[in-house]
């Protein structure tokens, strides 16, 4: 099917959505200006590596929450399944990314993806004399062995976060109170600040959500980057939870793994496949990019890559 997917249709694609100028740009950075508010691009990456790119793919931009899943497979793999549930949950919220509210009952966080869930993630990660420098090296590296280079850090980005960072703040110290939270906080949410600033580009993007598409092997060869395990958990919470309160609307029309960063990038898994990239800065009233979602859904309705679109292959088709 990748062969298919060329860097004209992918054009094409952007072509058909590049005139909604819809959505705002990242409402909590106050007086930054965005250097490039216009910015359109997509790229696929198949399992043997293989990228295809159309648009702006050479822009780097800030993940943001788009590290989230990462990191969250990242303290599966290393923690286990059982650590990591004790202080994360699997449910869909239904509420805001950042809304500030622990699960009932257990004082969990919600899910892996929501702020709340990505601040005890990565206070997971790494050993338990790990302070904030090093924690955070432990991510960098990840992302580094992702893309094939050493990533930076957007520090100004970084240094508006933190200094912007009190509903996080306020999680952090819910999560501790609940004692589900693995470090002190403040050192928890400036790491979890310099996690979002990583910068990639679209391209980069799409070749670390093949990863998720190739049960944790690197693509393009058998390096194991991730457990197996650590991946499918990250897939099943990704397409239920992804897109933070869209994340139903997503599930019926584009019906794949997800995960949004409210810079405007926004990836996607066919799993087994490749992976899906897409990049535009303005925002919708979730907090997903307007065009980067409708380019991804325009590929998969073009491919049928709607997980439930392949049942009929054990012999169950769904109704037309």
């Amino acid at each position: 099917m990748t062969d298919d997917i060329t860097a004209d249709l992918l054009l094409g694609i952007l072509d058909e959505v590049r005139d909604d100028s819809s959505g705002d740009l990242v409402p909590h950075l106050g007086d930054y200006e965005h250097p490039n508010p216009d910015a359109l691009a997509m790229a696929v990456c198949d399992l043997d590596g293989t990228v295809t790119s159309a648009g702006d793919d050479g822009i780097r931009f800030d993940l943001q929450s788009a590290s989230k899943p990462f990191v969250y497979a990242l303290a599966l793999d290393q923690k286990g399944v059982d650590e990591v549930a004790k202080r994360i949950g699997v449910e869909p919220s239904g509420d805001a990314f950042n809304e500030i509210s622990l699960e009932a009952g257990t004082g969990r966080a919600p899910n892996g993806l929501v702020n709340a869930g990505a601040l005890a993630a990565h206070a997971l990660v790494g050993d338990t004399d790990d302070d904030e420098v090093s924690r955070f090296e432990h991510i960098r590296a990840l992302f580094s062995r992702l893309v094939g280079r050493e990533v930076e850090v957007d520090e100004e980005i970084a240094d508006i976060e933190a200094k912007s960072a009190h509903r996080n703040q306020a999680l952090a110290h819910l999560l501790a109170e609940e004692g589900n939270l693995a470090d002190d906080p403040h050192e928890v949410v400036a790491g979890y600040g310099r996690q979002c600033a990583v910068r990639v580009d679209v391209r980069e993007l799409a070749h670390m959500a093949a990863m998720f598409a190739n049960g944790g092997l690197k693509p393009g060869s058998d390096e194991r980057i991730l457990g197996r395990k650590a991946v499918r958990y990250a897939n099943s919470v990704m397409f239920t939870c992804g897109m933070y309160d869209a994340a139903g609307d997503w599930v019926y029309q584009v019906g794949l793994p997800a995960k949004s960063g409210v810079s405007g990038c926004l990836f996607a898994v066919v799993p087994g496949k490749f992976g899906i990239a897409a990049y535009s800065p303005r925002l919708d009233e979730h907090g997903n990019s307007v065009r980067a979602a409708a380019a991804i859904e325009e590929l998969s309705d073009r491919f049928d890559l709607h997980v439930l679109d392949h049942v009929h292959d054990d012999g169950f088709g769904p109704a037309a």
